[in-house]
């Protein structure tokens, strides 16, 4: 199976091998990073299974409104703050 990388025109085998610089850094190929998704600054899991190398996304992190969810605690419901923040609802 060929993948074709469009932005420079070069095509790649899917089973292409890597190399470990000095330091234990691998580069993952561009088509492969396009393929699943991956950006600069995204967080990796990496683990063995069985002898290999297995590297996979890590969950998405919560977002910063879904951190907050639910922390105020203001002894009254939302119906009665937004009464309260814009008057009784008129009939229609």
């Amino acid at each position: 199976m060929n993948l074709f990388d469009f932005e420079s025109e070069n095509s790649y085998r899917s089973d292409m091998k890597i190399i470990v610089s000095k330091i234990g850094r691998v580069a993952i190929p561009k088509t492969l990073r396009i393929q699943l998704g991956t950006r600069a600054g995204e967080v990796l899991e990496v683990k063995e299974e069985q002898g290999r190398i297995v590297i996979s996304k890590a969950g998405t992190p919560p977002d910063a409104i879904d951190k907050l969810f639910g922390i105020l605690k203001l002894g009254r419901s939302t119906d009665e703050i937004m009464e309260e923040l814009r008057g009784p609802e008129k009939a229609r």
